[in-house]
């Protein structure tokens, strides 16, 4: 048998190939992959499980520089982003197999609409699960507070669209002042969602410094928004504790985080003049009630004078009747109580007396209790006293003045006293 080199088998494989699929076809796919390199577009495709989210297809395409600057320009217009990694996209293509480089589908159509409606169809399932979620108008609930002045803004650092925000709000026509602080954020590309959530996440530590969050994006491409169209960063928002405008700058589609925020606008200026607008209602407000608060005053002022005037005339007349009002009532009380007070003092008098009687005879017998115990205990501190026992013919012995009761007390050198009837004798041990 005769082999064939890989150059003739691929060859094999490529007239196969041109004949058998000589067709152009749609394809509906997903980018996995999508560089540019000189003006060329390499794509790499994937069709993934639909319950497992498990690759089950995967082909590389090519879309040659002639066919790439009319098509990528038209799908950029149409969806409003530019194609990326991750888009479901419908292409049309026909196989081509090269003996050196292998086989590849190449594009030669893209269809913006089927992207454009897997978006919406992404866009109303996140849609759908906030809202099952209990969240979707969570933000539309909150107040926005009266003096909304303290703002937080995430935007990019550089940002034109930033710089015409803070210009804005600076130039007012009632002379307002605002306090802006920025939260630097990426603003387009893939990472929009976890730099936005972070300036978030630090908002919100710091939640009780502001009245308001200001998300605004602008003066770039309107191009590559999907990073404002994910359920995680639309969660956060919603849930968000406090009020929370976006302005970032694109007309085409309104966008899950637009829907989920307390405010939408157009654009970063127009994000300013929708704070300013507030504010300024609210100082009119604080006007209208200063003049309305100053009118009523004045009425109120010019009543009470009326009023006081007229009490003023009846006082002298009042205060006779009042006055003698206040005596008779004075000298009825007085009367009352000199006779309560009499009869108070009559009775305690009377109970005095019965206490004296009734008292008497029990102090008279305990007298002669007490005195009869003092004569028992005289007559015991008698029969005590050592003189007694002395001149019985006893002696007392005492050593530095205290009585001595066993001879284990003395020692030799000791010199005792010995009281007797008449006298004292000193002795000393040996």
């Amino acid at each position: 048998m005769k082999a064939l080199s890989l150059y003739e088998l691929n060859n094999l494989v490529r007239e196969v190939i041109s004949t058998t699929l000589h067709d152009e076809y749609w394809v509906e796919t997903e980018l996995s992959e999508l560089r540019e390199v000189r003006g060329h577009c390499y794509m790499e495709l994937i069709q993934k499980d639909l319950f497992s989210n498990t690759p089950i297809a995967k082909a590389s395409a090519k879309c040659w520089k002639n066919k790439w600057q009319l098509l990528s320009p038209k799908f950029e217009k149409v969806t409003g982003q530019s194609l990326r990694s991750g888009l479901k996209v419908l292409l049309k293509v026909y196989p081509d197999f090269h003996e050196a480089y292998g086989f590849s589908w190449i594009v030669t159509d893209i269809n913006p609409e089927f992207t454009m409606g897997d978006m919406a169809r992404k866009r109303m399932e996140i849609v759908n699960q906030l809202k099952g979620e209990g969240v979707f108008d969570l933000q539309k609930e909150l107040k926005m507070p009266l003096f909304a002045q303290r703002i937080a803004v995430v935007s990019s650092a550089n940002a034109a669209g930033y710089g015409d925000f803070c210009n804005q709000l600076a130039d007012n026509s009632y002379g307002l002042q605002f306090h802006t602080r920025l939260f630097s954020a990426v603003m387009q590309g893939e990472g929009v969602e976890q730099s936005v959530i972070a300036a978030l996440n630090e908002i919100n530590s710091n939640a009780d410094d502001f009245d308001v969050v200001v998300i605004i994006r602008g003066g770039g491409a309107t191009s590559d928004m999907s990073g404002f169209d994910t359920l995680s960063l639309a969660e956060n928002v919603a849930n968000f504790p406090l009020p929370i405008v976006t302005g970032i700058g694109h007309d085409r589609d309104e966008s899950v985080l637009d829907m989920v925020s307390h405010k939408r606008v157009k654009t970063p200026t127009a994000a300013a003049a929708f704070l300013v607008d507030h504010l300024e209602r609210v100082y009119e407000r604080v006007l209208d009630a200063q003049s309305e608060l100053l009118s009523n005053v004045r009425h109120r002022m010019e009543m009470e004078k009326a009023r006081l005037q007229h009490l003023g005339e009846k006082i002298p007349m009042l205060f006779s009747l009042y006055k003698g009002r206040q005596e008779a009532l004075l000298d009825r009380i007085f009367i009352n109580i000199s006779s309560a007070v009499q009869k108070r003092l009559a009775q305690e008098n009377r109970l005095l007396d019965s206490l004296t009687q009734r008292i008497k005879p029990g102090l008279e017998r305990r007298l002669m209790r007490e005195n009869y115990r003092l004569d028992l205990l005289s007559q015991r501190a008698k029969a005590l006293d050592p003189a007694l026992l002395l001149r019985r013919g006893y002696s007392m012995t005492t050593l530095n003045g205290h009585v001595v009761k066993d001879k284990s007390q003395l020692k030799p050198g000791d010199e005792i006293v010995t009281r007797l009837e008449k006298g004292t004798v000193t002795s000393i041990i040996k």
